[in-house]
């Protein structure tokens, strides 16, 4: 049985161009008259405190940024003035695989994007066929002609374009463009993540380089002590249980000064990943930690919704959702499709491309959704209720942000404080393992005394450095909390994720 393009007949009197002319009018009024169906997209309101609570907790410390008070846009981690940080963040950018996955997914979302908006155009099909057929002579109608066999030879072009009457199209395409926004946000969020995540890395071997020094220093002093007890104890001042005291002392030291190299070989692995390379790869050179955090402007709290891109994201995602309800309710109204078909057709080659042999035929075809089972309200509700979970999650997103900050600004105060009284600590104890070794050397004192005095001395000192590197890490979360520099106008605009990119060079492949 012959496959053939079934097309109007072309009645005299009705010239092609009259037609066209009529088609041409009646999209014109569809268009003047079409509508975008859907709630128009409005920010919902989320509740934002005239200060941060811990920044008037000590307003000496933390005060509202001043223009020229701002962070450093971009290289944030510049603030910390370590140069040795500063060579290390431009490479995550080149080679972090999360952010590189990030960065994928952007393109996706802008690809979806031209996708979408494909809706605002018509669709063009053309093809060629060529069939050998025989019809039934046991059919009505037939004639010793039609019985075959015959050949068919087609070459057809049809267009096909449904009008956006409702605004399905445009709702689609203003939801991809929210969600390629989102996505730009969420590759941002993720850049933010890793740049932190190696600075606080970073400060943390940095901190263990100043333990081991700390220790290494501790063991100097211990083997000196060692040998002035041995020296005690072969003039007979001093016992056999000093001796083993001070021993014990400085192998117990050495160990600790041991044990560190795993946590700063997991640390040094740990920034290798981030960098995006084999752990063999990266060796960093012992740096003891001797920096403070600096001063960093925290601003007000209604600044923070523009500056945090999970923020943006979330936002963004709301925008997404509330277009997409409009889509949904687009499904209850009748959907107008125009259609046109044209071509050649003949019985043979030699008039296939002839003039006689061409066809056409055009008209409107209008549908509608009679009755479906309530799959149209089911999906409308999803869809209204999928903008509330975005809402919900947007808020929740502000409220954590708001408390990323206090808590870092909490913990840099507290613990600022916590290492003034440190250093008063530290100060008291190494005073008291003088006075307790010259109270030893001159026999008013056991050597168990000695000990004390200097554990009590090593354990303050381990915990001033301990305090110094949270405090690095909490300046280190402090940026991050405020957005690292970025802002919302950084986001791409509409016009930017719908623009195409080309082919381009995947992140991934270089």
């Amino acid at each position: 049985m012959s496959t053939r393009f079934a097309h109007a007949p072309v009645r005299a009197g009705q010239p092609c161009c009259a037609r066209l002319a009529t088609l041409v009018c009646a999209c014109a009024v569809a268009l003047l008259c079409a509508c975008t169906v859907g709630p128009d997209y409005v920010k919902p309101p989320v509740a934002i405190p005239a200060a941060y609570k811990e920044a008037q907790a000590d307003g000496s410390r933390w005060k509202p940024s001043m223009p020229q008070e701002r962070a450093p846009r971009g290289n944030w981690w510049a603030v910390f003035q370590d140069a040795r940080l500063d060579s290390l963040e431009p490479q995550v950018e080149l080679s972090n695989q999360t952010i590189a996955a990030a960065e994928a997914n952007y393109r996706q979302a802008r690809a979806l994007v031209q996708a979408t908006r494909a809706g605002y155009f018509p669709t063009v099909t053309a093809g060629a066929a060529v069939t050998r057929y025989r019809e039934s002579a046991n059919v009505p109608g037939h004639t010793t002609a039609t019985i075959g066999p015959n050949n068919d030879f087609l070459l057809p072009v049809e267009v096909s374009w449904e009008v956006d009457l409702w605004g399905k199209v445009r709702r689609s395409v203003e939801s991809s463009q929210a969600a390629a926004q989102a996505s730009a946000a969420d590759l941002e969020t993720a850049r933010l993540s890793v740049q932190a995540e190696l600075a606080s890395d970073y400060f943390q071997l940095r901190g263990v380089d100043a333990q081991r020094q700390l220790l290494e220093q501790t063991i100097v002093a211990y083997r000196t002590a060692l040998e002035l007890t041995r020296n005690r104890f072969d003039g007979g001042i001093s016992s056999e249980v000093d001796v083993v005291l001070a021993e014990t002392q400085l192998r117990t030291a050495e160990a600790e000064a041991i044990d560190l190299g795993v946590q700063r070989a997991q640390l040094e692995h740990a920034i290798a990943t981030l960098l995006g390379k084999p752990p063999a790869e990266v060796a960093l050179a012992v740096a003891p930690l001797d920096a403070t955090p600096p001063g960093i402007p925290s601003g007000v709290p209604s600044e923070l919704l523009e500056r945090r891109p999970d923020i943006a994201s979330a936002e963004r995602q709301m925008a997404a959702a509330n277009a997409r309800i409009g889509v949904a309710i687009s499904a209850y109204y009748p959907s107008l499709r125009l259609t046109a078909l044209g071509g050649f057709e003949a019985s043979s080659v030699s008039q296939w491309l002839a003039w006689p042999s061409r066809f056409w035929a055009v008209g409107p075809q209008i549908s509608q959704t009679v009755f479906d089972g309530g799959l149209r309200g089911a999906v409308t509700d999803n869809a209204r209720a999928a903008y509330d979970g975005t809402i919900a999650n947007y808020r929740q997103t502000v409220l954590s942000a708001f408390q990323d900050v206090e808590d870092n600004l909490a913990a840099l105060r507290i613990l600022a404080d916590e290492a003034e009284v440190e250093a008063a600590a530290v100060r008291a104890a190494r005073r008291s393992v003088t006075l307790t070794t010259n109270r030893y050397e001159a026999g008013a004192a056991n050597y168990l005394e000695v000990v004390v005095a200097q554990a009590a001395a090593l354990n303050n000192e381990r915990t001033a450095v301990d305090i110094a590197t949270r405090r690095m890490a909490a300046g280190v979360r402090l940026v991050k909390a405020l957005g690292g520099g970025w802002s919302v106008a950084d986001l791409p605009t509409t016009e930017e994720v719908t623009a195409r990119t080309g082919t381009g060079q995947s992140h991934a492949a270089q």
